[in-house]
């Protein structure tokens, strides 16, 4: 590896004590889980690696991936588990059990006053077909392909109203140099 990164104030040599450090996972608070999940599997094709349940504090969690056909995914729960915690990119959601009951309850999706978090992003194969593929699965826009000005970059909504930004790696390229 001889990239280091790009160099910014503020950003220091890579401590070696951090060597094998990744990021693992993104966590949203979700509503309803099987609206949620439907949405994901359907949508953006990712499937639950993981579930965990925690009774005494009365929430689950959904780990979910975007499998390809190399991986290689443990059929034993014990080491599935070991390697959910090992990956890179992948999402949890988190359900507390009874909110999917009460009418008016919402998470926060973080874009409105006062913004905090922004959104999470897939990187599709075509903008085009994936754009097409959320009108057919009546899928919530902020933003289209060709709208606004940053052309070629789509914001979808979640269940939750959480934010998805949606790009095609190649048509990056020159957005910003």
């Amino acid at each position: 590896m001889s990239f280091q990164g790009e160099q910014h104030p503020g950003i220091v040599a890579t401590p070696p004590q951090t060597q094998g450090f990744r990021l693992n996972h993104t966590m949203l608070r979700v509503k309803d889980p099987e609206r949620a999940l439907a949405f994901y599997s359907k949508v953006l094709g990712m499937q639950v690696m993981r579930r965990l349940d925690f009774e005494e504090m009365q929430f689950s969690l959904y780990f979910l991936a975007n499998l390809e056909a190399s991986d290689s995914v443990p059929e034993d729960t014990h080491a599935r588990t070991a390697w959910t915690f090992s990956q890179k990119g992948l999402l949890e959601l988190t359900h507390n059990w009874g909110t999917e009951n009460q009418q008016d309850f919402a998470y926060h999706d973080g874009n409105a006053e006062p913004q905090g978090f922004g959104h999470i992003c897939f990187s599709v194969p075509d903008l085009a077909a994936a754009q097409a593929w959320f009108d057919e699965h009546d899928v919530t826009f902020v933003k289209r392909a060709d709208q606004g000005k940053m052309q070629d970059v789509i914001f979808i909504k979640d269940p939750d109203g959480y934010w998805i930004e949606v790009i095609q790696a190649d048509l990056m390229v020159g957005k910003s140099d």
